[in-house]
């Protein structure tokens, strides 16, 4: 495997820690991380030697995860930022990979929620109460950092797509 080969193999699970770090932090994915994944994507794809119809498969599951994540944006369901950082994931995974991430990102979104629905039912601990992200957290009215999920959904299935196996030759 060439120096290039694993640079670009590791950059996307790079953006998923940064995508769950921020998250958490700042309940906030940025566009720029987002667009960075999509860029990083393309450079991967032609790393790869993925043929025209693969790249296009990948793209309609990029496509098809936006329409979905965005309708779940529209209802309120989810932020902006994890409706743009699912579906730039889901263009690195492809088809290949599309049914496990969703179902793991289902399951970790699920156990993430109620975890902190049964943490914010208990006070903070006193040396915990000036901590900003984590007063944020655990505030009633703060939405679930689900960009956690969906980066650590990412991570679970990267492996096995035909994308991160081309890479590493």
């Amino acid at each position: 495997m060439t120096f290039v080969n694993s640079t670009v193999l590791l950059l996307f699970p790079l953006a998923m820690v940064f995508a769950a770090i921020s998250d958490t932090f700042t309940m906030r994915i940025t566009n720029k991380l987002v667009l960075a994944l999509g860029a990083a994507f393309i450079v991967a794809a032609a790393l790869s030697g993925l043929s025209w119809m693969e790249l296009g498969w990948h793209v309609l599951a990029g496509a098809i995860v936006l329409a979905a994540s965005f309708s779940f944006f529209a209802f309120g369901w989810i932020g902006g930022g994890d409706a743009k950082f699912a579906a730039a994931t889901a263009l690195w995974l492809g088809f290949t990979a599309l049914i496990p991430y969703l179902i793991y990102s289902a399951l970790l979104g699920g156990a993430l929620t109620l975890l902190l629905l049964g943490a914010r039912r208990f006070p903070l601990p006193a040396q915990l109460v000036g901590v900003d992200w984590i007063n944020r957290l655990h505030h009633p009215k703060t939405g679930i950092p689900y960009g956690i999920a969906l980066a650590i959904a990412g991570l679970i299935v990267y492996p096995a797509t035909p994308l991160f196996r081309a890479l590493i030759g």
